[in-house]
Order: structure tokens, then C-alpha cells, then sequence
């Protein structure tokens, strides 16, 4: 019996810190968690968040924001589309509108047209001489940025043109596997990088959001403009509205661009010697010429003086 009173009190007393345990461990008011956190966090003004942003958020793009809407006035509806197309094909660089990139060219225009005045106007002490030339800067300050632009054009549309047969092969061999197009070419987004992944990761996207595959892919060639890609998607989207199998599709459209690609390289290597031509004649020759006939000169020029004397 002692036994079993002293089992039976342990057992009570255990079951006695369980219910209290149970009774102390209520549910904590999330509001209250929330606040605590956030006051064990190291507190930061405002000032240290705004200096962890990139420099161009912080000064470029509330100043060219600002600008916009001043010089988006003078400008018309047919050179507002334009720049968004050319935005489009360079891949939209920080994400930027019309109206940013008006912004962007006239604090190229102010900023080029202050440095050419204070070099020439007030370093070179010709005040008159400066401001012409800062009239000037104004132009070149805001068509310089256009020339960046068109750079970043056509490098994208290089990339794009390199990477389109090696995508095209990894979603020729995933269709051949068994898999769907949209998920083989979510199988292509996923193991590639670079502008053509990033406009096939966006018409996924698009499809997943309700909109139509091949309306999705059409609206890839006005971002893109690179002949071979228009070629593929139109074949894509033929092959979808006729039934025709998409394998065989992808696989015509893949040996036909491992054709157009080695016919670039072969386009490439017929252009090097032309290309290294000028260096040669430029650079090369002239320092062989002083090189090999340097001494032989100098020789005659040294016998000529002792004949002479």
C-alpha cells in the first residue's frame, strides 16, 4: 500500500506541472511578438536606409523623375513609342519608362553642358567661347545617352542569337523526353540564364496568368527583333494552329540553326584576314621596317659622314 500512495502522489504532482506548464504557455498576442522584434532589432534612421540603396535610385532616378515630366511635354506620342521599343529591346535597364529616360538625357544634356563650360569657359578664361560650347554640350550631352542605348541594343540581340541554338537543343531534347512544351521550356528556364531565358521565363509567366501560349510567345519578337528567334516562334505557333507534331518542328528548327551557326563562324573566319590587314600594315610593318632596316641606315648614314670628311 505505501507503494502505491507514493505512485499515486507522482503521478498527481506530475500531472499538477503538466496542467500548469499547459496553463503558462498560452498564446502569445502576435502584435506583441511583432513589436518585440522589431525592438531587438538595431534601430536605423532613415538616413542609413536611404545610403543602402544603389547610387542610381538615390540620385539619378528622383532627379531624371523630376525632369520627365518637364521635357515629356515637348516631345510627341510617335517618339514616346519609339523609345519604348528601343527600352524593350535593350531589356528595360532599371526598369525604366519614357519618362525616366527623357529625364536620364536631359541631366546628360545639363551635366555635359556644365562641364564643357567650366573647362573652356572658366579654366581657358574665354567666357564667350564657353558658353557656345556649352550650347553645344546641350545637344551632344543629350544624344549621348541614345548611343549607350543602341550599344546595349545590339549587344542583347547578340546574346540572344548565341544562346538560341543551345536553348533550342536542351528544349528539342526535353520534348523528345516526354515532357510537355511549357514544361520543357520551364525545364530551359531552369537550367539557362542570359536575355533569351529571361523573355521565355516572362512568357511562362504569362501563360500561367491566363493569356494564350502562342500570343505569349508572339509578343517575344517585337522585345527581341533577332531573325532566327522570329523564324522559330512563327514555326512554333504554325505547328500549334495546324497540329503538326512540335518535336519534329523543334527538331527541323534545331539542325537548322546548328547550320546558321556554323555558317556565321565560317562568315567570321573569311572576314579575319581582311580585318587583321589594317593592324598589320598600321602597326606591325612599320616597326619590322625600323627594326630590319634601322641599323642598315644608321650604317649609311655613318659612312656618308666619313666619306664626307
Amino acid at each position: 500500500m505505501p507503494l502505491a500512495i507514493t505512485v499515486a502522489v507522482v503521478a498527481a504532482i506530475a500531472i499538477l506541472l503538466i496542467a500548469y506548464g499547459l496553463a503558462g504557455s498560452g498564446s502569445v498576442d502576435p502584435v506583441q511578438a511583432r513589436l518585440t522584434q522589431l525592438g531587438s532589432m538595431q534601430a536605423k534612421n532613415l538616413e542609413e536606409l536611404e545610403l543602402q540603396q544603389p547610387f542610381f535610385d538615390r540620385t539619378v532616378k528622383p532627379l531624371a523623375g523630376r525632369l520627365s515630366s518637364s521635357v515629356a511635354r515637348i516631345t510627341s506620342s510617335n517618339f514616346s513609342e519609339r523609345t519604348e521599343k528601343r527600352l524593350a529591346l535593350a531589356g528595360n535597364p532599371g526598369e525604366m519608362r519614357t519618362g525616366d529616360w527623357l529625364g536620364i538625357k536631359a541631366i546628360g544634356a545639363i551635366a555635359t553642358s556644365g562641364i564643357l563650360f567650366v573647362v573652356f569657359g572658366l579654366l581657358g578664361q574665354n567666357f564667350f567661347g564657353g558658353i557656345v560650347i556649352g550650347v553645344l554640350g546641350l545637344g551632344i550631352g543629350y544624344i549621348l545617352p541614345e548611343f549607350w542605348l543602341s550599344g546595349r541594343v545590339k549587344k542583347r540581340q547578340k546574346l540572344v542569337l548565341l544562346q538560341i541554338p543551345d536553348a533550342l537543343d536542351l528544349l528539342t531534347i526535353s520534348v523528345r523526353a516526354g515532357l510537355g512544351f511549357d514544361a520543357a521550356l520551364g525545364k530551359v528556364v531552369e537550367k539557362m540564364k542570359g536575355p533569351l531565358i529571361d523573355e521565355f521565363r516572362r512568357a511562362l509567366a504569362e501563360v500561367r496568368v491566363g493569356k494564350v501560349r502562342r500570343e505569349a510567345l508572339r509578343d517575344i519578337v517585337p522585345r527581341t527583333e533577332v531573325q532566327p528567334l522570329t523564324n522559330f516562334i512563327g514555326a512554333i505557333i504554325q505547328a500549334e494552329q495546324l497540329g503538326v507534331s512540335i518535336s519534329k518542328v523543334l527538331q527541323v528548327q534545331s539542325e537548322q540553326l546548328r547550320i546558321e551557326r556554323r555558317q556565321r563562324a565560317e562568315e567570321q573566319a573569311a572576314k579575319a584576314p581582311i580585318k587583321m590587314l589594317f593592324p598589320l600594315v598600321g602597326c606591325i610593318f612599320p616597326a619590322l621596317f625600323i627594326v630590319i632596316l634601322g641599323p642598315a641606315i644608321i650604317l649609311i648614314i655613318g659612312n656618308l659622314g666619313n666619306t664626307g670628311g
